[in-house]
């Protein structure tokens, strides 16, 4: 508790005194008392802390030696000493009260009522708890600690000293105790805040976990699809049918790809697009030959579905870039992304080859033109075709989706 100011007082005769000026300066003495342990209240985060501190301030408030709070165990189990000032070592967080109504403490918390005790050897109403006989107390004040769920306990005064509890002093500690039972119901809400938090905190990590595992056995699946593509490729007698098989296996590999990317990061519904792309670009440099591939994106992060169209529909517009393009020349390819004024992006792969043949139609039936009109549409946008003499540019431009949707 070094970390936790203590509030300062001056101590007060352990009479309450009769004179007037005396008995006035008393009594501002505990309103002040109560300000501070409400500031004391809103700044401290740990319950134990909070309890201890208001049976200081209680007993300080009362010029008494002894204070506690009992906090209700229920199932018959009485109170126990959960915090207090006075007693001797061993009964803070041990030492055990009745709450039947013939205890003094148990009655204020069944009835909510306030109990005054101020000659305890003469106790006729209740008997006197064997913690107070052993200590010495003669007089005691309980008073019910209330949350708006429910009780909490009770909150005691004892004095070894002759004297008298009025009702003034049961104003203050029943206004002291609301006090109380409002910081113990605001620090429980913040403690079961706390735990809902790790909880989730706890869930999200397991689910990311998860995601990354799956994306990891999907990327793994894919890899297999792959080369079982790519052996039946190699073993094919048509040419057809093995330019077919290697365009799957390329298809299928681009998918896998996204999916290693998301098990090797923490990237789980975006992806960050220049990394992703330049990933991608060296892949398809392998199948490059002679030729050379630019890559040139922006750094920008978009939604993961997003991320796989893009790539699909990259690796479609590049192989055939690098099939068509130059015949048997090298050549240059170059992919570019990057974000025009109205937020949206300008996707585009370009080459300085043969151009677009006279009789070109991009709606013709072939599945790689089918399928690069299929992909730009899912971005959202329009597929355009350009001659730039020399080349061919493809270009599209889409609205990224907002990662946090």
């Amino acid at each position: 508790m070094n970390d936790i100011p203590e509030i300062h007082v001056e101590t007060s005769p352990l009479e309450q005194a009769n004179d007037p000026a005396e008995d006035l300066a008393y009594r501002l003495r505990q309103q002040r008392l109560t300000a501070d342990f409400g500031y004391f209240a809103l700044k401290t985060d740990a319950l134990d802390e909070l309890l201890q501190e208001a049976t200081r301030v209680a007993s300080l408030g009362l010029n008494s030696e002894f204070a506690k709070v009992l906090e209700h165990q229920g199932g018959g189990q009485g109170f126990v000493v959960r915090a207090g000032v006075g007693w001797r070592p061993g009964i803070v967080g041990h030492a055990t009260v009745g709450d039947d109504l013939e205890s003094p403490a148990g009655f204020a918390y069944h009835t909510g009522k306030p109990v005054i005790s101020n000659h305890l050897d003469n106790e006729e109403r209740f008997r006197t708890p064997s913690l107070l006989v052993e200590h010495g107390v003669k007089r005691a004040i309980n008073v019910l600690i209330q949350t708006d769920s429910e009780r909490y306990g009770v909150l005691e005064v004892d004095s070894p000293d002759e004297g008298k509890f009025d009702e003034l002093d049961t104003a203050f500690l029943e206004g002291f105790a609301n006090l109380l039972g409002v910081a113990i119901q605001r620090k429980q809400r913040d403690e079961t805040l706390r735990f809902k938090e790790k909880q989730l905190e706890a869930t999200i990590r397991h689910q990311e976990v998860l995601t990354h595992e799956i994306s990891h056995r999907v990327k793994n699946s894919l890899t297999v699809v792959g080369s079982l593509l790519a052996m039946q490729a190699r073993g094919s007698s048509s040419e057809e049918i093995r330019k077919a098989l290697t365009d799957a296996q390329s298809r299928v590999q681009t998918i896998a790809s996204v999916h290693d990317r998301l098990w090797r990061t923490d990237e789980v519904h975006t992806v960050s697009l220049d990394g992703f792309m330049i990933d991608l670009c060296r892949q398809l440099e392998t199948m490059a030959g002679q030729h050379t591939l630019l890559c040139d994106v922006e750094p920008v992060t978009i939604q993961t579905d997003q991320a796989v169209t893009l790539g699909l529909l990259a690796n479609e517009l590049i192989t055939n870039a690098f099939k068509y393009a130059y015949q048997s020349n090298a050549g240059e390819v170059v992919l570019r992304i990057f974000t025009v004024e109205n937020g949206d992006l300008y996707f585009s792969v370009s080459d300085k080859g043969a151009g677009l043949p006279d009789n070109f139609n991009e709606t013709k039936k072939s599945l790689g033109m089918k399928l690069i009109s299929s992909l730009s549409q899912q971005l959202g946008g329009s597929p355009h075709w350009m001659n730039t003499s020399p080349g061919t540019r493809f270009m599209v431009q889409f609205r990224p989706i907002k990662t946090d949707q």
